[in-house]
């Protein structure tokens, strides 16, 4: 198996490498990090088996992502913010005064955040220690300068920010676009392999599957999931893959019967066939609302 989960860690490695500028094969450890805040933050370190060395993702509660490297006997070499929110960004200074670490993030995005330290664009590659690539997308719509970093791994990893969550779609309330993260989304994030886990940069997983359940109630994986992830705590959320995500996550069932038929009910203008981003945007905008 390409990845197997440890306690809060997964090892996952690559047998086929070569993917366009992704020339060698990916062996990564991966420790996320339950932040335990109000705003219900996941943070991430991205770990070289070999060398040590690690990329923090969004390390707002810095002491922790800190605390959880020293144990794990990593050196926390680089910090990568998704897009330029405090919430994802605060930790930076604190990090990089006991890390020494270089600060990753999107060109448009580095004037806003401060202190960065390499600007990205699409298709760049971060490399971490011998073995880490992780490919930089470029996915606006929760910002306008937003980044997700995709590692082609043999069973495929996404650390999407506040892009995609689990059963869930970013918000667009301060700096963002709902149409442009529908092209996120129908351009980029749902033509990803069916396996590819997904790595969210808050938990809201409940509150997602009830938004699913309020529009496709007859959603019978959701109405599992949503059991399960009530008695659960934030901590030990399952990680979704994609190919689950399209099983309950409303934002990926554009096309369900029952999604489209409780959206005429609301948005009689809508028709009786519309186009998916019609679908889309009105979703997200009850998804405001709710």
């Amino acid at each position: 198996m390409a990845c197997q989960r440890r306690s809060a860690a997964w090892f996952c490695r690559n047998a086929h490498a070569g993917a366009g500028r992704i020339s060698r094969g990916i062996i990564m450890l991966i420790e996320r990090i339950w932040s335990a805040n109000a705003y219900r933050n996941f943070h991430y370190l991205i770990a070289c088996p070999e060398s040590g060395e690690a990329l923090a993702v969004d390390p707002l509660e810095w002491r922790l992502v800190q605390a959880a490297a020293r144990q794990r006997g990593w050196t926390i070499t680089q910090i990568l913010n998704t897009h330029e929110h405090l919430d994802h960004t605060g930790g930076n200074a604190g990090l990089v005064e006991v890390t020494r670490a270089k600060v990753l993030a999107h060109a448009d995005a580095a004037a806003r955040i401060g202190g960065v330290d390499r600007g990205l664009s699409k298709g760049d590659v971060i490399r971490v220690g011998r073995t880490v690539e992780l490919e930089c997308m470029d996915t606006p719509g929760h910002t306008l300068a937003h980044v997700c970093l995709f590692a082609h791994t043999e069973q495929p990893a996404l650390f999407c920010g506040d892009t995609f969550f689990n059963a869930g779609a970013g918000n667009c309330h301060n700096g963002g676009d709902p149409a442009v993260l529908y092209e996120t989304f129908a351009r980029q994030l749902a033509r990803l392999p069916d396996s590819t886990r997904i790595f969210a940069g808050h938990e809201y997983m409940a509150r997602n599957l009830e938004f699913t359940l309020d529009r496709e109630p007859d959603n019978a994986v959701a109405k599992t999931r949503v059991a399960t992830a009530r008695q659960l705590d934030a901590s030990a959320m399952p990680v979704t893959t994609l190919g689950e995500e399209k099983q309950f996550n409303t934002f990926l069932r554009l096309q369900s019967p029952t999604v489209l038929a409780r959206l005429r009910e609301r948005f009689a203008d809508i028709g009786e066939r519309p186009d998916a981003k019609t679908v889309f945007l009105k979703l997200r905008e009850l998804r405001d609302k709710w």
